[in-house]
């Protein structure tokens, strides 16, 4: 299946286990990345930048 075709949460979670992180750190990781996209109305990451990981580190 191509990277594209994944489902958004499926594409980091695959990087992670690629590289044998440990099963917290994957929940942790994918949590954070949850509350990022929620933090933006549900925003597609691809649809952000800088501004937006600025605004979402310092609130």
């Amino acid at each position: 299946m191509q990277e594209g075709s994944k489902k958004l949460l499926e594409q980091p979670q695959n990087t992670i286990r690629l590289k044998h992180y440990s099963y917290n750190t994957e929940k942790s990781y994918i949590d954070w990345i949850r509350r990022y996209i929620f933090f933006h109305d549900k925003r597609h990451p691809k649809d952000m930048g800088s501004a937006e990981i600025e605004a979402f580190l310092t609130h």
